[in-house]
């Protein structure tokens, strides 16, 4: 169903859903979700503020496209798909993820940060999405080194109570607004293009997207894992995973969307193992309120970027 291009295998699925891998209860986790400026919407997607004051903290983060984020609290590692472990700097860029990928922390555990758009990551760290997914770095690294001090402060300030976390999640937009740079006017372009094609349709055919970009094939694929991390094909799949999760944690669906999701896999067991790669859960365990921050992150809201 999918080109030679697509990088996942049925052999490298993980199992989230393990009784091993036993979750930290919402109860005992806050989330805090702040709009960005209208002056940053186009680069960010959410800012947010997330306390957890356990000893150890188990959480997964499903597939996204970068985060900039302060850990001014805890300390832990994400452990990728891949078999790397990444440390958390506390001053890090997340890089943008091609599945779900688990977090354990020696709490207490506090983040503040912002989720990016693809134009957002393009035009903060003008670095190609591809090639440095599915990382958590240093973000003076990436950022350069102006982050750090900014970072350090906030820090500080959080530790010590003179700023909330939506004051520091607020300083950090103000800092990428006043950091993103323009790109290529024809990328921006697909990047837009690229978008309304993932949200026409959760299986959206690759011939429309050739259609409408004004490129060729190969620089269409080259452009979309540059911009988005992932070629298009395996970028829909991925999208298509976390959109189908946000709409099986409503309450209920309407005759519509039941039909589209119904037509947009292969049968149940092959629906149960895409959303479990890329939103880390099986659908039964979306609406169980064991990780609000995945049900945040699989909001429908955090895709408007998708038309």
């Amino acid at each position: 169903m999918y080109d030679s291009e697509d990088p996942y295998t049925d052999q490298d699925s993980l199992d989230f859903g393990k009784a091993d891998y036993e979750l930290t209860a919402s109860s005992l986790i806050t989330v805090d979700y702040i709009a960005p400026p209208a002056a940053i919407s186009d680069y960010v997607t959410t800012l947010y503020h997330f306390r957890c004051e356990e000893p150890v903290i188990r959480d997964i983060q499903p597939a996204s496209v970068g985060h900039l984020s302060l850990f001014p609290r805890g300390k832990g590692e994400m452990h990728f798909r891949e078999g790397h472990r990444d440390p958390n700097p506390e001053i890090a860029i997340l890089t943008p993820l091609s599945t779900a990928t688990p977090i354990i922390v020696n709490g207490p555990f506090h983040v503040i940060g912002a989720a990016l758009t693809p134009l957002g990551w393009a035009s903060l760290t003008g670095l190609h999405a591809g090639d440095y997914r599915d990382r958590l770095r240093e973000a003076s690294e990436i950022l350069g080194e102006d982050i750090g001090p900014i970072g350090q402060d906030l820090i500080r300030d959080y530790r010590s109570g003179t700023k909330s976390g939506r004051d520091c999640a607020l300083a950090l937009g103000e800092y990428i607004g006043g950091k993103v740079k323009p790109i290529n006017s024809r990328h921006a372009e697909l990047i837009r293009v690229v978008n309304n094609w993932l949200g026409s349709s959760l299986n959206p055919e690759l011939s429309e997207l050739m259609g409408k970009a004004a490129y060729s094939d190969r620089q269409v694929q080259r452009l979309t894992e540059r911009y988005f991390g992932l070629p298009p094909q395996a970028l829909a799949r991925k999208y298509r995973a976390l959109r189908a999760a946000a709409l099986l944690s409503f309450p209920q669906l309407t005759p519509e969307f039941e039909a589209e999701l119904g037509n947009a896999f292969f049968d149940q067991p092959h629906m149960i193992r895409e959303i479990n790669r890329f939103a880390g859960r099986t659908p039964a365990r979306l609406s169980d309120d064991d990780n609000p921050f995945l049900s945040e992150m699989i909001d429908p809201k955090n895709f408007r970027e998708l038309g």
